[in-house]
Formats: structure tokens, sequence, C-alpha cells
């Protein structure tokens, strides 16, 4: 009998409708509720954006004042939040520390037991303000040093990168970090935004939802790319060595990090973004080594694999953001955790979405079907054989 062929990925099923984001993988184009990202970026902050996706339009000046004053009042973790990052173990891996801290905060917040929308956009605002403070406290003390307590008078992004090393960065590089986020706040229903609202729709709480979609990020298939980005560009580590690179990992059937992506079949919008950024930080600092390296990558990876593959290869968000990372001073291994310090504010507003939106059924969660194939016993059941005579 022919076996039948399963669609293990949901490649192509759609499973609800959004009004949050959409993707075009065809030619290119990411929209948040309605504004391509690319016209957002480098224009308004991560605070506005993540006003926009959680209430579903841009805030006006006095609305975003607001929404910045509450965010940076909701920066400050519990001590016993920091107690439990103190004690443990220094080489943990950032994105489980993450997730663990994410059950741990549920514990703290007074609203989690109202279940409604209100109570779940109030914490869904703790948490987006609690992930960056978490994630510079934590590598702070695994590098046995004190946890900077957060500025109220900075930016999101700014106090990010001052509570990781202590020091106020300016106008430019809290600006590129800025855009960093905006551009990776939202990407419709990716793996990890998928885990949040499979887990919303059974009516858990915020936190339940978002300590999943951290847990899902964490997979090497989804999260992680861009510190394999950097790790690859760090092997190189010299532009004469980059051909035998690609040639090498190309016959060895392995993969360019950084090139290819699930949905686009062109370029990624976001990556000729964050491109010149990673170009001017290089400049800044009179070391264009690492986004040089990228742009050899990228021009020698794609024509290496069309000759081998007889067709075309695109960029994808990590393969430059990797490098801009790396030149703003940020650990390696902290890179997909950076990433979820902006997509928690597309994860809450897919929970918001799928306990609340009117067109969303009110009773109904995640339950697909799946096809048995165990056939052990050929087209009968098992007989069950006492331990003692099997």
């Amino acid at each position: 009998m022919e076996e039948k062929v399963i669609n293990t990925g949901l490649r192509g099923v759609t499973i609800a409708s959004t009004k949050i984001s959409d993707v075009d993988g065809a030619i290119g184009k990411l929209v948040y509720r309605g504004y391509l990202a690319k016209d957002l970026a480098g224009k308004v902050s991560f605070e506005e954006i993540t006003y926009l996706l959680l209430y579903e339009e841009l805030p006006s000046e006095t609305e975003l004042t607001d929404f910045k004053q509450r965010i940076a009042q909701e920066r400050t973790i519990p001590d016993e939040l920091v107690t439990f990052l103190e004690a443990s173990p220094k080489d943990a891996l950032p994105m489980d520390i993450l997730q663990a801290s994410v059950s741990i905060l549920a514990q703290y917040d007074p609203d989690l037991k109202d279940a409604s929308r209100d109570g779940s956009a109030r914490m869904a605002v703790r948490m987006i303000a609690k992930f960056a403070t978490i994630v510079a406290a934590w590598d702070r003390i695994r590098n046995h040093h004190k946890p900077i307590p957060p500025n109220p008078d900075l930016t999101h992004a700014a106090n990010f990168l001052y509570m990781l090393n202590g020091e106020v960065p300016d106008d430019e590089l809290s600006g590129y970090l800025d855009t960093c986020l905006v551009l990776h706040a939202e990407h419709s229903f990716n793996a990890s935004t998928f885990a949040a609202r499979e887990v919303a729709s059974t009516r858990a709480h915020m936190y339940a939802a978002v300590g999943a979609a951290v847990g899902s990020l964490s997979g090497a298939l989804h999260g992680g790319a861009n510190t394999r980005v950097m790790q690859m560009l760090l092997e190189i580590g010299s532009m004469d060595k980059v051909d035998d690179y690609v040639r090498d990992t190309l016959e060895k059937g392995g993969v360019i990090m950084g090139l290819g992506h699930a949905v686009y079949q062109t370029d990624d919008p976001r990556a000729h973004i964050l491109a010149p950024m990673s170009k001017a930080l290089g400049e800044r600092i009179e070391d264009t080594l690492w986004y040089d390296l990228s742009k050899a990558l990228e021009t020698k990876g794609k024509a290496a694999f069309k000759e081998k593959k007889g067709r075309d290869i695109y960029v994808n968000v990590d393969f430059f953001s990797a490098s801009l990372y790396y030149y703003m001073g940020i650990a390696v291994d902290l890179f997909t955790p950076v990433f979820a310090v902006s997509r928690i504010a597309g994860w809450c507003a897919h929970v918001l979405e799928e306990q609340f939106a009117e067109a969303a059924p009110k009773t109904a969660l995640y339950r697909p079907e799946s096809d048995y194939v165990g056939d052990y016993c050929g087209p009968d059941e098992c007989v069950f054989v006492p331990i003692d005579e099997r």
C-alpha cells in the first residue's frame, strides 16, 4: 500500500485570519497593520510600533508620550527574579534563562487572573518592558557583574544598550538598534508566533503563551540564524578565504547561513535596511571586515548557488543583523534573546487577537488532525501480552 505523504510543516495551510501583519514572499513585502515595514523603519520608534501592533493604530503624540512612560515605568524586574538569575549556572543557555524568567514574572503580575482584554494588554506592556531588562541583567550576571537598573529617561533601545555596558549610547547607535527592533517586531505566522497563538487558543494567560513562543524561538530551525551567521563570519575571518568557504560548503551539501528563507522568493526587504547600518557602524570604528565579509559572501554565495543548483537564492534578515549586532558589542549568543526583546511585541499582539478579536471564535482551540501510521500488528490492533509471558 502506498504510504500517505503528510504535510508535517503546515506549509501552505491557512489556519487563521489576522489583521496584524502580512508577508508577501513573492515580491518581498512585509506589512504591519497596513503599513509597509520598510516605510516605518528609521522613522518610528520601537515604542511606536509596539503601540501600533497592540492597539491597531499609530499613536498620537500624546498617546505615544504616555505609552513610553508606561513602558519605562515597567522595566524593573522583581528582586526574586534577579535572585534566580544570580543562582543560575553561568553557562546556562540565554534562551532557557529567558523562558524560565517568563514563568517567574507571571507570579508577580497583578493582572494574571484578569481574563479581560485590558488585563491582558497590561500584562503585555509589562512583559515587553521587562524582556530587555532580563536579557541585559543575565548577560551582566553571567559575566560576574551587577545588573544595571533601567534608566527611565532613555528610549527602549538606548536603555537596553545602557543596561548591557553601563554607558549611555549616542543617538546613532541607539537609533540603529531601534530600527532593528522595529524590523524584528512582527512577521506573521512564523513558528514562535504560531506557538503563542496555539497556547492562547486554550485561553491560557499571556505569560503561558509568550513562554511557549520563547521556547519555539530557541530551536535551531527558527531562532539563532543570525548567531550562526556571525559564527560563520568569525570562522572565515578574512576576505581571502571567502571563495574557498563558499566552494567547500556547497560541495559538502552545506548551507551558507543567512541565504535562503522559508517565505521570501526574493531578498528579504529588511536585509536592505540593515546592510547600510552595518557598513556605517564598521566605518565608525574603522573596521568594516564583518560587513565586507557579509557582502562578499552574499555575492559569491548567490553566484555559486545559482551555478550549482540552477536557481536563485536570496539574502534574509539575519545575514546583516549579525554583523550589525556584533559591531554594537552584543555577545553572539545574545542575538536570539535580542530578537525576542523585539518580537515579544508581535507575540503579544497575536495573543490579544487570538483571544479577543471580534472575528475570533470564542470557544475554538487549535486541535489539528493527524494520520496514525503505527501499523505495528498489521491491520488489526495488537494483542496485549502480560509481562511475565513476553
